[in-house]
């Protein structure tokens, strides 16, 4: 029997997603929690793999299962083995056909920057702080030039293990509500630290250093040299992953922005 779970978690404490020997990750931490319910070993897949300092909306996993529980008990039982900084939100049961990561067909991320020249107390870990003034609409023009299947080769990290430097962003939506902006994107997948080179690089054309075709200038150069340093990863959200239609899952919300 294969079940999906919808896993929500303030990655701030963490090493990231991945189980590594000697650190403190969210998948060692749910693995640990499920266990506990299924009286046996359970191993986790996930829909995409977060770093440290990242964190989890809408992360979606799925692992096997001979024993029956009830919905109630996997959520419940599962949450009071867990940190308070994790969270399963929801519990399905889904074909064995169905796989958290290979199933998906999109995935949604936010980046979310407190703009102001004073830090924030409350908003630490869970934000990143930039405190001179951001234009968003030269962001969002910015953002236009990296829509579409393109060569993100100058966006992913030098140690990137994707085959291809290849993907298909649908859209990019910079917004601003108040103090808080806003980077949300969509693609079919994502290169490492490809969403937080993004977010450095409307940054860094949003306080005016460039202009904003210099986002398509830093795609076309197809080097990471060429575009702006790596957004923090405290502000970075996998905000929703996609499926085909069949599957109904429930829409992940930030309880903290609203």
């Amino acid at each position: 029997m294969r079940i999906a779970l919808g896993i929500e978690y303030d990655g701030y404490s963490y090493a990231g997603w991945q189980k590594q020997p000697g650190l403190l990750t969210v998948q060692s931490c749910l693995e640990k929690a499920l266990a506990s319910i299924a009286d046996h070993e359970i191993k986790v897949f996930c829909a995409g793999r977060t770093d440290a300092g990242v964190h989890g909306v809408g992360q979606v996993v799925h692992f096997d299962t001979e024993v029956m529980r009830i919905p109630r008990a996997w959520v419940i039982g599962t949450n009071t083995h867990l940190p308070k900084s994790i969270t399963v939100r929801w519990v399905e049961t889904v074909a064995n056909e169905f796989h958290a990561r290979f199933s998906a067909i999109s995935r949604t991320y936010q980046y979310v920057i407190y703009n102001t020249p004073i830090r924030s107390a409350l908003l630490a870990g869970r934000a990143t702080w930039y405190p001179y003034q951001l234009d968003v609409k030269r962001m969002q023009e910015a953002a236009h030039y990296l829509v579409g299947e393109h060569d993100f080769t100058s966006f992913r990290s030098s140690v990137c293990e994707s085959k291809s430097p290849n993907r298909n962003v649908h859209w990019i939506e910079v917004t601003r509500n108040n103090q808080l902006i806003f980077i949300k994107i969509q693609a079919n997948a994502f290169l490492h630290h490809m969403v937080r080179n993004i977010a450095g690089t409307l940054i860094a054309i949003g306080n005016g250093a460039h202009e904003p075709d210099w986002a398509a200038a830093v795609l076309q150069a197809k080097d990471r040299r060429a575009a702006a340093e790596t957004a923090p990863p405290h502000g970075l959200y996998l905000y929703q992953v996609g499926y085909p239609p069949h599957y109904q899952f429930p829409v992940p919300f930030l309880p903290i922005f609203g």
